[in-house]
């Protein structure tokens, strides 16, 4: 996906927050995602803590255990609102003075994104009486699925599934107990009484090779028998060996996962073509962009807090005023020059749509020129499926980030920058007295 803002100097402080080695390896990269991702999937719920340096305003995000968070404090008036995240764990460190490694128990109070209220106290007292330092400068944003209203936490995306998934394993282990049974004994052998201890003995002392033939023994060989004795395959009749009976139990855990059955065991079953299994129904698709948007809100809340840092911090790079509303506790950012503070995030198609008919969609939509070139170089951009699309578009805009036609001669962009009130000489690679403008080369027209 991209993540970008509208603003050059915003968009710089974001991508330098996406790029940070460590917020890549926990929360940014493709392995984080899909690490996250599964963490939802068996927990229900991450903790996400947004270490900030009040310095630089640079913000690192770490994963806090779910299982040490214990309580979530909200607000009295209003049980939506968290207030404080309460963290029990246990830690090692080490004694210099005795020499050795001593476990202490450890409480901690994280404060919820957005929560800052004017009076921020060093500890906090629950209602069990448990005290603990309030971390302000870690603040958590909670995602959590599956939970119901009113509930503090999430329940797994597998819970529902677990009980059925069993119940088709065990079925499977069954069935594969039942073939292996069946494979034990292929053939029967019939014989009078007093010859069953000789036809045992030969079974024991089976040949190795085909009493006809000369040839190794393998199926289809030929047995010879005395006449009192009869050879036969097994019959098989009455023995169930059919792995379809099982398909209810995956069906349930199928609806479980909010995925068509086909698609959990890539099979359409009796009925059907290979594109059923393989290809998402409604449902499913409209369940996936609900996830998407989770992890959107997600994304937009942390990134927001981290503009909001970088403009809070005296050595921050953003500059412009915070503005606290008392009425909802929450703050937010106006940049100097009335600077756009706007996130794009751009998800991948989840149906596969030709390229070619995604462009001329694009163009026609071009034609009408109420779409700002920006845009449409970025639309084709990821179209494309193109990686580097911040990289490119950086190409295509000046120092103040205005778009710049590849097709307009520097001649027009001269008058373009003199009319706006800037500097002509910057549009040829010079500016200011000190740097002289290269020499034009003359252009002759036919």
């Amino acid at each position: 996906m991209h993540i970008t803002a509208r603003d050059e100097t915003v968009n710089q402080v974001v991508q330098d927050f996406l790029g940070d080695p460590g917020n890549r390896r926990v929360f940014t990269g493709d392995h984080a995602h899909e690490t996250l991702e599964r963490a939802l999937f068996t927990d229900g719920n991450l903790f996400l803590a947004c270490f900030t340096n009040p310095r630089t305003g640079r913000v690192k995000v770490r994963v806090v255990p779910w299982d040490e968070i214990v309580d979530i404090i909200t607000n009295p008036d209003d049980r939506s609102e968290p207030w404080l995240y309460r963290r029990e764990w246990w830690a090692d460190r080490v004694d210099s003075r005795l020499g050795a490694r001593i476990t202490e128990r450890k409480i901690a109070f994280y404060p919820a994104l957005g929560y800052r209220p004017k009076t921020r106290p060093s500890a906090f007292t629950d209602k069990d009486g448990q005290t603990g330092e309030i971390l302000w400068d870690a603040p958590v944003y909670h995602v959590k699925v599956g939970g119901l209203e009113g509930w503090k936490f999430g329940v797994p995306d597998a819970y529902a599934a677990v009980d059925w998934a069993n119940a088709y394993r065990e079925f499977l282990v069954d069935w594969a107990r039942l073939i292996k049974a069946l494979s034990r004994f292929a053939w029967r052998l019939t014989s009078k009484g007093s010859k069953q201890a000789q036809a045992k003995a030969i079974l024991a002392l089976g040949p190795t090779r085909d009493p006809a033939t000369g040839e190794a023994q393998h199926a289809g060989a030929t047995a010879i028998m005395p006449p009192d004795m009869m050879l036969e395959a097994l019959p098989k009749t009455g023995a169930t060996i059919d792995s379809e009976s099982g398909r209810p139990l995956a069906a349930m855990t199928a609806a479980a996962l909010d995925v068509p059955v086909t698609m959990l065991l890539g099979d359409p079953g009796t009925t059907g073509a290979r594109a059923t299994a393989e290809t998402l129904d409604t449902p499913t698709e409209r369940t996936m962009e609900l996830r998407r948007g989770v992890w959107e809100e997600a994304l937009r809340a942390i990134i927001r807090h981290v503009i909001l840092e970088s403009v809070r911090a005296p050595e921050g790079t953003l500059k412009g005023r915070i503005v606290y509303d008392p009425h909802v506790t929450c703050e937010t950012v106006v940049l100097d020059g009335d600077a756009d503070t706007t996130i794009d995030i751009h998800f991948p198609d989840i149906d596969d749509i030709d390229p070619a008919t995604l462009v001329e969609a694009i163009v026609k939509a071009d034609s009408t020129t109420r779409i700002p070139p920006l845009v449409t170089a970025r639309l084709l951009l990821q179209a494309l499926n193109v990686k580097d699309v911040d990289g490119i578009l950086a190409t295509l805009t000046d120092d103040n980030g205005n778009y710049i036609d590849p097709n307009m001669h520097a001649g027009q962009v001269a008058v373009d920058r003199f009319r706006r009130g800037e500097d002509p000489a910057a549009a040829f690679g010079g500016g200011g007295d000190d740097e002289p403008a290269p020499p034009l080369q003359q252009e002759t027209t036919q």
